[in-house]
Parts: structure tokens; C-alpha cells; sequence
């Protein structure tokens, strides 16, 4: 962070204080920018909520939290992040703002100090996507829009109806440039990986376009179930909240053009142009499914016809990707869990040695979008020996050890993001709502829901998507 934004005041609201998601990824988050030193120099975090609780309460419920699932957090660390928080309780409405405005005048007071200088305000709003109409017009009534920052977890509206409507609000409140819409995917260092990999290096750069691949694999499936959050995940399923969200996102990174210029604005818009040149989808092209024993999880409707498998393939109509098919899978309760994006390369044109001998495992090149990431390539050698058999072999590329690899969460990575204002890795309202058109056609017509047993692959009708190759990194 630059001494500028170091030396800015900052009073960050955090709505659903003491929910699961602040608990598990947004606190994580910001311990990690205080572990790094990211934070500003003068800060305080302001929890709301609809109890009563002492600041000093809040601080135990933070830390017990942090304990759990932050990283490497040493007792420093802690102290510091504990002694900035406060909690403001009795709930927030544009009718009655609880707590909130008497605390939230205190911390800036104190963060401005006798200098009188002006406390940027952050909005974070950790709270079901029902909820985010009604907060944006209590932000609003309450006067504390202008000038502020205010950061909406993804859904961002749970269909294309309920999309344009918030927009509507959110823009009516607040400046384009006020609003940062999370997906935690682009927040990854892996996946922003994707673009620098690609852009610096002629060996990827070349390759990149229909000339040489013959198919683009997004591939996110997960051994985890939603035992923890079945109500929220029966209410979305996997379309809602993994393909309109996070697939189509990472998809747009490899699909699109190289950037106008090095700034974020440009890389943003280089993203989401590409997004408004996918097809919308075909139901044909899409399998849907549900894991036996989710309709028997509490909180589940007996005859709940909700998806927790997607796959799906997708069309970009530009002169890079015309005819490549995109597909694109990920569900609940399968084999393995991992995050990959494949790029599989059209076979050489001619063989100067074994020919008829080949293998039949394409050439490929992979990144995974977990950790710092990985690169491997997928080549074709000759067997060692008197043989002239071709077999395939593996080039490695492990992002972990390169020099002073440390990645940030992509939670504190996007945070330190609003903290200076850089909006590339977030998401615009033009952009989600062409991701919204993309997937139109399945939220009217939605086909058969297929069976599938916990720790296989998913229904055997999704592995057709991915002919002729299959879905490579089941391999």
C-alpha cells in the first residue's frame, strides 16, 4: 500500500458482524493485511449487529474466530487487530440505525483526530443477498453514502430480475466507482496469474487463440458438502452460486483481449468486454445434477429440485475463440477437489519420428487456481531406449518457489484492493449483467436434475460436454 493510503484514516462497517462469513473469510482477511502491515495507519473496524455486545465481547468473538481459521497468526497480530474493533448493536434499517451512527461518529472522531482530517468509510456488507436492498437504502437514509466505499459479496442479485432491481438502488446511492462487487475467485493469485503468465511470456502468448486450442477447460470440482449452509446453498444451487459467479469470471480472464494499457481499469474492461461477446447458453449444453442424501440434509426441501453440479459449454464469439468450446464444471460432494483452468492444443501438424506410434493424451497446459498456483504443460516424448514409442510427460512450474512467495488470501488481497481504490479485480454492473445473459436461457429452462453418488465424478451425462478429450484433470 502507498504512504498515501497508509496515512489515511479508515473506518470500515462491517453488517453481519458476527455471521459465518465474517468468521471464516472476511476477518481472516483483514488479520492477514495486519500481519503484512497493509493496514492504514490509523484504523478501526465498527461490527454491526443486531444484538448487544460490548466491544469487549466483540473482541473475544473476533479473535476466537481468528484462532480458528486465520493463518499463522502470532499473538501480535491479534492484539492489534482486537484493539481497533468496536461493535455497534440494535441492528441497522433506514428507520432505526441502532447503535451504529453514535459509534461509528465516535471512531471517526477519533480517527480524524484534532487535525480534523476526513476518514475514508467502508461498507462491507457480509450478508445474505436478500438483505443487501434494504441495507443500501439504510446507508443512504442515514447519510453515509457520500464519499464512502461499500463492498457487496456475490450473489450480487439471485436472478436477472433481482439483479437489474438492486442495480437500480445501488447505482441511485452510489457512484460506479464507490461500489466493489467480490468475487473471491479474482482475488486469487493464481488466477491473476492467468493474465501475467499469459501476457509475459511469447510460450503462452502465442499459443493463446483457436489457432492453437482446440478446447478451454474450467474445471472447480469440490469433495465438500453444504451441511454448514444448506438453507443459503438450497435457495442457489450450483448455476447461482458458482457458474453465473465465479466460472464465468475466470472464464472472461482467459477469453479476453490483451489489456489497452497497465492500468487496472484497463484490465477490468478488457475482462468484462469479453463477457459481453460469450453466447448466451444452450440447455442442450448444460448438464445439471443433485448428490444423492442432499434432499435429507435439514433445512432442505424433501422434493428440492436445487443443482449441486453444473457443467456447462459456452461459446465467445471473437475472432480469438470463434468455434472453441469454453466448458466449464463444478458440484458438490464429488471425487477430488482442486480448481484448474486447461488449455488443450490442437494436435502438431506433422511428426518427424514415431508417427502411428502416438500417444493419445493431448498436449495441454494447465494452471490451478488453489495456493500460489501451479503451471505443467502436458508434453509428448519419446520413450527412453530402443523404442520409438511417443508417451506423455509433464513440464513443471510451481509458483511456490519463486523468490519470496507469499501470497495473500484472496479475501485480504481484494480487501488491500478497496483500501486503494483499485477496482480491476472486481466486478462492474455491465459485466454482471452479461454474465446474467449468459445464463438466461438455463434459468427458463432448466432440464432433467440427474442423480449422482457422493465421491463419484458427478452424473456420466456431463462427461459428454468435455468430448473428445474428457475432463483431463480427472486423469
Amino acid at each position: 500500500m502507498s504512504e498515501t493510503h497508509r496515512s489515511t484514516p479508515t473506518a470500515f462497517v462491517l453488517y453481519g458482524a458476527t455471521g459465518d462469513l465474517a468468521k471464516r473469510l472476511v476477518m481472516p482477511g483483514f488479520a492477514a493485511l495486519a500481519k503484512a502491515g497493509l493496514l492504514p495507519e490509523r484504523w478501526a473496524l465498527v461490527g454491526s449487529g443486531r444484538r448487544s455486545m460490548s466491544d469487549e465481547d466483540y473482541r473475544r468473538h473476533v479473535v476466537d474466530g481468528l484462532r480458528e481459521f486465520g493463518k499463522d497468526l502470532d499473538q501480535p497480530v491479534l492484539d492489534e487487530v482486537a484493539a481497533g474493533l468496536r461493535f455497534a448493536g440494535g441492528g441497522f434499517s433506514a428507520d432505526d440505525p441502532g447503535e451504529l451512527l453514535d459509534v461509528l461518529g465516535r471512531v471517526r472522531e477519533e480517527l480524524g483526530g484534532g487535525e480534523g482530517r476526513e476518514v475514508q468509510v467502508v461498507h462491507y456488507l457480509a450478508l445474505p443477498p436478500s438483505t443487501f436492498e434494504a441495507y443500501t437504502r439504510a446507508i443512504a437514509a442515514h447519510g453515509l453514502a457520500d464519499g464512502a466505499r461499500v463492498v457487496f459479496e456475490k450473489p450480487y442479485g439471485t436472478s436477472p430480475e433481482s439483479f437489474e432491481q438492486l442495480d437500480e438502488l445501488v447505482q441511485s446511492v452510489f457512484a460506479e466507482e464507490q461500489v466493489f462487487r467480490i468475487d473471491h475467485f479474482l482475488g486469487k493469485e493464481a488466477t491473476q496469474q492467468l493474465h501475467v503468465l499469459r501476457f509475459a511470456n511469447r510460450l503462452f502468448e502465442q499459443v493463446w487463440s483457436a489457432e492453437h486450442v482446440a478446447q478451454v477447460q474450467i474445471d472447480v470440482p469440490e469433495t465438500l458438502g453444504v451441511d454448514d449452509r444448506a438453507q443459503f446453498y438450497d435457495a442457489t444451487g450450483a448455476t447461482l452460486d458458482m457458474l453465473v459467479t465465479h466460472l464465468l469470471q475466470v472464464a472472461a480472464e482467459v477469453a479476453a483481449e490483451p489489456p489497452a494499457g497497465p492500468s487496472p481499469e484497463a484490465l477490468q474492461e478488457a475482462r468484462e468486454s469479453v463477457l459481453a461477446c460469450f453466447r448466451p447458453i444452450d440447455p442442450a449444453e448444460v448438464v445439471l445434477g443433485q448428490s444423492s442424501g442432499y434432499r435429507h440434509l435439514q433445512d432442505v426441501d424433501d422434493d428440492s429440485g436445487t443443482d449441486t453440479y453444473v457443467a456447462a459449454r459456452v461459446w465467445v464469439d471473437t475472432d480469438r475463440w470463434r468455434g472453441v468450446p469454453f466448458v466449464l464444471r463444478t458440484g458438490k460432494k464429488l471425487a477430488e477437489s482442486h480448481q484448474h483452468v486447461t488449455l488443450v492444443l490442437r494436435p502438431p501438424s506433422a511428426l518427424q519420428h514415431g508417427a502411428g506410434a502416438r500417444t493419445e493424451e493431448p498436449e495441454t497446459i494447465t494452471f490451478t487456481l488453489s495456493g500460489n498456483g501451479t503451471v505443467w504443460a502436458g508434453v509428448t516424448a519419446r520413450r527412453p531406449g530402443v523404442s520409438d514409442d511417443l508417451v506423455p510427460g509433464r513440464l513443471l512450474l510451481d509458483l511456490a518457489e519463486l523468490p519470496d512467495a507469499e501470497p495473500l488470501p484472496p479475501y485480504a488481497a481484494l480487501l488491500r484492493d478497496v483500501l486503494i481504490g483499485d477496482r480491476a479485480l472486481f466486478t462492474t454492473s455491465a459485466g454482471l449483467r452479461d454474465a446474467w445473459r449468459v445464463v438466461t436461457p438455463l434459468l427458463q429452462q432448466r432440464g432433467e436434475l440427474h442423480p449422482y453418488e457422493p465421491g463419484s465424478w458427478g452424473p456420466a451425462e456431463g462427461d459428454a460436454l468435455a468430448a473428445p478429450y474428457g475432463w483431463l484433470t480427472e486423469h
